[in-house]
């Protein structure tokens, strides 16, 4: 039996790319990420009984859109860069 095509491609290359708590930064990565056509997801980190942080996110992207998209953070500005925390490491797969 041939295999199709697309079985030889890489999936599941997602990686974090950085760690936001402050609302406000969130909208402006996720606008500039749009404007550079770079496709995410947002994981949350909820606060807990535990955690010293209050509730966070995690952008995921394409490993393959990593130096676009953290160029693109960086130029939003020193004041932006600042609250993000840039994680770019291999995501976790947890929807198995």
């Amino acid at each position: 039996m041939e295999q199709p095509l697309y079985t030889s491609l890489k999936v599941n290359n997602e990686i974090q790319l950085c760690e936001i708590s402050d609302m406000d930064i969130k909208s402006k990565i996720e606008r500039v990420l749009l404007q550079n056509r770079i496709s995410y997801f947002v994981r949350w980190n909820k606060a807990g009984l535990f955690r010293r942080r209050r509730e966070s996110c995690i952008f995921c992207i394409n490993d393959n859109d990593r130096n676009l998209a953290e160029n693109s953070i960086r130029a939003l500005g020193k004041d932006v860069a600042d609250k993000v925390e840039f994680i770019l490491s291999k995501s976790y797969c947890d929807f198995f």
